[in-house]
């Protein structure tokens, strides 16, 4: 059962990505925003594309965009599944199952990605991205992170 209990980071990050593009796509106007504070606003985005709205005006975008994570979240649950890892190891790689099923379910739903946290300085504005979009980069991040970390404790005690 605790080889298992891990995977509620995922139904986690899934509700909390799903409860807010709910919230955004209910109460704010498409192409609409709201100012939060100077630096950011929320707004109401449909991304057709991928990280940064690549591909987005490709007719391959849905299909690349529902076919690349499917193939991630598969190979990382059989990944997680089979090779025994601390939690800490494996944290990162459950915050980027959930982040990616978020998105995939936008796409098999709508055919796009709702976008809506707005970070910004005068007039230059990062790409709009969500709760799943943040998930997966933290996992990202967390993992090279605790990678790199063993990668140098090997090395020293080699």
């Amino acid at each position: 059962m605790r080889r298992y209990s891990l995977f509620f980071v995922v139904a986690l990050v899934f509700f909390i990505d799903r409860l807010t593009k709910f919230y955004v796509e209910n109460s704010i106007p498409e192409d609409g925003s709201v100012s939060l504070l100077p630096f950011f606003s929320v707004v109401h985005v449909k991304n057709y594309g991928g990280a940064f709205s690549i591909l987005s005006s490709s007719k391959y975008a849905t299909f690349v965009f529902t076919l690349l994570p499917l193939a991630v979240i598969t190979f990382l649950v059989l990944y997680l599944l089979k090779v025994p890892l601390p939690a800490k190891n494996k944290f990162p790689l459950l915050l980027i199952i959930g982040g990616a099923i978020g998105n995939l379910y936008d796409r098999i739903e709508k055919g796009y990605v709702t976008d809506f946290l707005d970070f910004h300085l005068i007039n230059f504005h990062w790409p709009a991205f969500n709760v799943a979009d943040a998930s997966i980069t933290v996992g990202v991040g967390l993992w090279i992170f605790f990678e790199m970390g063993r990668g140098r404790r090997g090395s020293i005690h080699g």
